[in-house]
């Protein structure tokens, strides 16, 4: 039985598994996406179909470009979207758990031949960086991994210059009301929030054995509230799909994207 006083580390080992089986967010760019980048044709997703518009990188963004923009990609691993951020001038640094996904950083930026800070860090745990390091946060859909959000949005508020913004990426709860996305019509299974901490002992090692991991829906109180209760202020949102045909004909999106600014002055 797992111990699950320690349910990041049992995340990090499944994201690994995940990562060496071809998931789709540890497939890193080829050469020819970031040679498209320094070109200036990019595109990058905090959720899995629509891009962030390039504006809400405003106003650190210029001629397409974010030349020396401290940015943080925070459990951003992969080999995705931190190489596009280097190839239009930032200056990255990317935090994840799970070895793996940090290992796709280190290959792409071995073949581009860029440097880029590599942390592996839990989220849940105090960000290992001073007050105020970064201009840009980038946060794709990925606190459905841990239990507590509102630690993070507290801590990204500290790391963030006065005047920074915080992008993120947010599943809004849907994907864990349904069990079977196969089955029509779709069949509620779950209440939420969802909890695997909270359920009984059988079905979290269930999930835990299927290489489920233990994922977290969180509410809308939870992720817009949590942000403006960290003191940011939310300027931009959309919503999107699951990136299934079936998913997108349902006509239900299942994530949020949301820009917030950190006022000047906090």
């Amino acid at each position: 039985m797992e111990n699950i006083e320690n349910y990041t580390d049992i995340n990090a080992r499944t994201i690994d598994k995940w990562t060496d089986n071809g998931w789709e967010w540890g497939l890193p760019i080829s050469h020819e996406v970031f040679a498209d980048a320094k070109n200036g044709k990019w595109d990058v997703l905090l959720t899995p179909i629509r891009p962030v518009p390039h504006d809400w990188f405003a106003p650190f963004i210029a001629n397409g470009r974010l030349d020396g923009v401290r940015l943080l990609g925070l459990a951003s691993g992969g080999g995705q979207q931190m190489p596009v951020f280097t190839a239009i001038g930032a200056r990255c640094t990317v935090l994840d758990y799970s070895p793996r996904q940090l290992d796709r950083e280190r290959e792409v930026a071995a073949r581009e031949g860029y440097d880029i800070d590599i942390v592996r860090a839990d989220m849940t745990k105090p960000f290992p960086f001073e007050d105020g390091s970064f201009d840009i946060i980038f946060h794709p859909v990925s606190n459905c991994y841990v239990e507590d959000v509102y630690h993070v949005w507290n801590e990204c508020a500290r790391v963030l210059r006065p005047g920074g913004i915080l992008l993120a990426g947010l599943d809004n709860g849907f994907n864990f009301i349904i069990e079977d996305f196969t089955v029509r019509p779709l069949v509620i299974k779950n209440r939420l929030p969802f909890n695997p901490l909270k359920m009984d002992a059988e079905r979290r090692q269930r999930m835990i054995d299927n290489d489920e991991g233990l994922q977290f829906s969180h509410t809308f109180d939870e992720q817009i509230g949590g942000q403006l209760k960290a003191g940011f202020v939310i300027t931009g949102a959309y919503e999107d799909f699951n990136n299934e045909p079936d998913a997108i004909a349902d006509g239900i999106p299942s994530f949020w994207a949301t820009k917030a600014v950190k006022p000047n002055g906090r």
